[in-house]
Formats: structure tokens, C-alpha cells, sequence
């Protein structure tokens, strides 16, 4: 579905792109230059979810975070987001780790979305 560009789609997409990892709603919402209510910058960042130019990270702190999928593009429908999530204690950054991961589950049982976060120290705060 085609979606109509907005400034708050435009700025919030433009915060997501320049960010190293992922950002939470907090972190979107203080970087935002103008007057964007937090209702419209969750709605932002759900329909991109739904578009699948972002994916949600769900913290161990139980947060979520919003980061973009460089490896999305074109390849949409066989990009996937299910991959470890590493979250920095020290310095909050969330990132990324495309790593393949496999977990045996009792017979019967389909896995189709998994969300796994590992938190420590990044490389600069160890």
C-alpha cells in the first residue's frame, strides 16, 4: 500500500538511517526537531515494521527498539529479522549481530519469528 510521505515519516526515517544501531522511542523522540507527538512517532514506526523497512527489537529491559533493515531493499521477501540482537549495558547501543542461529524444538512445534537479545559490554565499553 502506498503510503503518503509526512514530515514526521520523513524525519523519523532520516534519525533511523543515520543511527549506528537501534533506538528506542526515547531516543527517536529527543533527537526529533520538531513539535511530533509520541502517538504519531509509535504509529510512524509500526507502519514502517509493516512495511518492512524497519524491525522492532524487544530489549531484556523490555523496551523496544526500531533499527533499519540495510539488507531489505528489493530483497524483502526473503530478508529475514530473526537474528541475535546484542545490547550494549553501558552505553545502551543496540545493534544487529547477522548471525544464523538454530534451536531444537519437541516435535510438532514450528518456529516462524524469535527474538533474541544478548546484553554485555559493546567493543568500546569492555
Amino acid at each position: 500500500m502506498k503510503r503518503r510521505n509526512t514530515q514526521a515519516k520523513t524525519e523519523i526515517l532520516e534519525i533511523l538511517k543515520s543511527a549506528e544501531g537501534a533506538l528506542s522511542h526515547d531516543m527517536i523522540r529527543s533527537s526529533i526537531s520538531s513539535n511530533i507527538d509520541r502517538a504519531t512517532i509509535y504509529r510512524v514506526l509500526n507502519r514502517f515494521c509493516e512495511d518492512g523497512d524497519v524491525h522492532k527489537i524487544v530489549g531484556d529491559d523490555g523496551k523496544q527498539y526500531f533499527a533499519i533493515c540495510p539488507n531489505c531493499g528489493e530483497r524483502k521477501e526473503v530478508h529475514s529479522h530473526n537474528h541475535i540482537h546484542f545490547r550494549c549495558l553501558q552505553c545502551g547501543k543496540v545493534e544487529c549481530l547477522e548471525r544464523d542461529i538454530s534451536v531444537s524444538l519437541p516435535k510438532g512445534y514450528v518456529a516462524k519469528v524469535h527474538n533474541l537479545v544478548i546484553s554485555g559490554f559493546c567493543e568500546q565499553c569492555s
